[in-house]
């Protein structure tokens, strides 16, 4: 059967179209040809295109902007994370990339984000090069070919090749990410890397969702068991988020956006963007697996005279990465959707290996530890990292957060209270000493435990309160040792590791500071009081 004949959509709004060559809507292969064609990148012995995205390897979270108009001046949380931008200079922008792009070849794909039909956005994605459009393919929903075409409800123009002039145009650099809430438009410049694009839009259902739809936006994880019992995982790169919920026995729902409705749990995403270094087959088989035709690797490097990917080297950039559709994971549930959540985990990597491998939380502390997000990066993640770094990330997503922070706790604590929802904080951090010393938990005794977390094996009263951070700890695990399960009895010495867990007990308490009078404004008080 011949593919039905697609036109490209008016882009007069943008103007563009008259003098474009457009290729609108194109399959993986033929953007994939597009993309060789162009010298964008090249075929891993896999299948799956790798390309280089420049400069940058990852977001520039100081070049993200929001234009301050009349619907953000008084709702957005304005600060580091969402620096303001004058409309006058986003309409400047706007003439000059659209401008850039006037007499080029551009690649646009329609799409829509959030699986569940009652919330779904529709985007446009306008891309400079065949490989960002690729990405939008796999990351975004892929709609029928009869609901295309119509102007969207939010429009993304990213051009890596156009350069800002940050003297007229009011950004930091030369590269930017803007965000428009009135225009409904999200511009890209300077910057080739693809996540900036499923940010951008992540970034605008944190606001449209908890304001307009009382829903919570969550930057998690999340799968669901042959019963139903839905699962979300919160944590920060590097704790294990996609890994731990690409599980063999579960159904997959999405590996890193979500939204809580009234009574579901549904995808932002139709694909998932993996972190890659290190990947073997055995440790993540499944994302292993989707590395083939249709995927886009991200800043990887091949083993010497091949074309297969050298997983470990991290030359580039430690942030390799593969975007691939959804269901190039077997077990994905397709469409996205699944019933509220019956167990949610907080992911962390402790590299003072002083927080439990796993504990049971009530909802204050849940909430606590919800708003103060979390982790630590190691030495050799980032230049200039020599020992480990507390960070701290509200919501498991600071970064992505328009709105304050108490305004996504307030939701869950309502949640949590209404469904009657486990939390469980888990470390697969260090164990036995800090980083240097004690050795990484095993990632079978963090799957034994989470597995035990879902099928009720940690249903039961033998727990003891941890001396340091008051958390439940289970005496037992199914096929993890006692001795695990409590970090004091993993170290050499009981002193050393006492004084390490009240070093970090205190830097979660001066954390937390920030969201206490009187540095947090009177309505957002009342939000954490809710909780």
């Amino acid at each position: 059967m011949s593919k039905k004949k697609l036109h490209a959509p008016d882009l007069s709004y943008l103007n563009l179209g008259e003098n474009n060559a457009v290729k609108y809507q194109l399959s993986p292969m033929e953007l994939i040809d597009e993309a060789l064609l162009n010298k964008e990148g090249e075929l891993a012995s896999s299948g799956a295109l790798a390309v280089d995205t420049g400069k940058f390897t990852g977001r520039s979270p100081k070049d993200r902007f929001i234009v301050n108009d009349d619907i953000t001046e008084s709702t957005v949380w304005w600060g580091e994370v969402n620096i303001k931008i004058s409309p006058a200079n986003f309409d400047q922008l706007f003439a000059k990339i659209t401008s850039y792009l006037i007499d080029k070849k551009i690649y646009v794909r329609d799409a829509s984000a959030c699986a569940d039909p009652d919330y779904s956005i529709s985007i446009r994605v306008v891309t400079e090069t065949a490989y960002q459009n690729l990405f939008a393919n796999n990351l975004f929903l892929r709609p029928e070919i009869d609901d295309l075409g119509s102007t969207p409800e939010w429009t993304i123009i990213a051009a890596p090749g156009f350069l800002a002039d940050p003297m007229s145009d009011g950004t930091r650099q030369e590269n930017f990410s803007i965000i428009n809430f009135t225009k409904k438009i999200i511009l890209i410049g300077g910057s080739g890397y693809t996540g900036e694009i499923k940010k951008g839009i992540f970034s605008v259902l944190n606001f449209i969702l908890p304001i307009y739809r009382n829903t919570l936006s969550m930057h998690c994880s999340a799968n669901v068991g042959n019963d139903g019992d839905t699962a979300i995982f919160f944590g920060l790169s590097g704790t294990g988020k996609t890994t731990l919920s690409a599980d063999p026995e579960r159904g997959l729902i999405g590996d890193d956006e979500h939204g809580w409705g009234n009574d579901s749990v549904f995808n932002f995403e139709g694909g998932c963007y993996a972190k890659c270094v290190d990947l073997t087959e055995e440790k993540e088989p499944q994302i292993y697996k989707a590395i083939k035709f249709g995927a886009l690797l991200e800043n990887i490097n091949f083993f010497n005279n091949t074309k297969e990917v050298d997983f470990s080297n991290i030359q580039k950039t430690e942030n390799t990465r593969v975007a691939y559709p959804i269901d190039f994971i077997d077990n994905a549930i397709v469409p996205s959707i699944a019933s509220v959540p019956k167990n949610i985990f907080f992911l962390t990597a402790d590299a003072f290996g002083v927080l439990p491998p796993i504990s049971r939380l009530n909802v204050e502390q849940a909430m606590f530890h919800f708003m103060s997000g979390y982790t630590a990066k190691v030495a050799g993640t980032e230049a200039g990292i020599n020992e480990p770094q507390l960070t701290f990330s509200a919501c498991f997503g600071k970064a992505f957060l328009p709105l304050h922070p108490s305004k996504y706790a307030a939701l869950l604590g309502e949640k949590m209270k209404a469904h009657k929802v486990n939390v469980w904080l888990v470390n697969t951090g260090w164990s036995g000493g800090p980083y240097g010393v004690g050795k990484r938990m095993k990632l079978s005794y963090t799957r034994a435990m989470i597995s035990a977390a879902l099928n009720g094996n940690l249903d039961h009263h033998h727990y003891k309160m941890h001396h340091v951070f008051k958390l439940m700890i289970p005496l037992h695990c199914p096929n993890v040792p006692d001795e695990i399960l409590d970090p004091s009895k993993t170290w050499s010495s009981q002193e050393e590791y006492f004084l390490k867990a009240y070093e970090l007990a205190n830097a979660f308490a001066d954390n937390f500071k920030q969201f206490e009078q009187p540095k947090v404004s009177k309505l957002h008080q009342e939000e954490l009081k809710a909780c």
